[in-house]
């Protein structure tokens, strides 16, 4: 392994584990009304492009940061489509202040 691939590799490592806090604090509390959908969509796009562009560089490091970036950033995105959905079929009077909750 090349110093190169060592730093890309660390600094893949550090940007996705900075997402596992925000995946295990959505899935416990099942709540995704302080996060911005547009937001997580942008970002989930930006990762698939940079894994594509890992992938056509042959550059595992990259493709490998973020495959796993973009498996937790997509369980994040999962579960806030799955609460814009479910508020949508939720009448206004029926939601309360915690759970489901969504803001856009």
């Amino acid at each position: 392994m090349t110093s190169v691939d060592a730093v890309g590799l660390a600094a893949g490592m550090l940007t996705t584990v900075a997402f596992v806090p925000q995946v295990m604090k959505t899935w416990r509390e099942r709540s995704t009304g302080d996060l911005s959908l547009a937001m997580y969509l942008a970002f989930c796009c930006g990762v698939l492009l940079w894994l594509v562009y890992g992938l056509m560089l042959d550059a595992w490091p990259v493709v490998l940061a973020n495959g796993a970036t973009l498996v937790l950033a997509g369980t994040v995105l999962a579960i806030k489509l799955r609460h814009v959905a479910a508020a949508k079929k939720t009448p206004p009077s029926a939601v309360s202040g915690r759970g489901r909750d969504v803001k856009e």
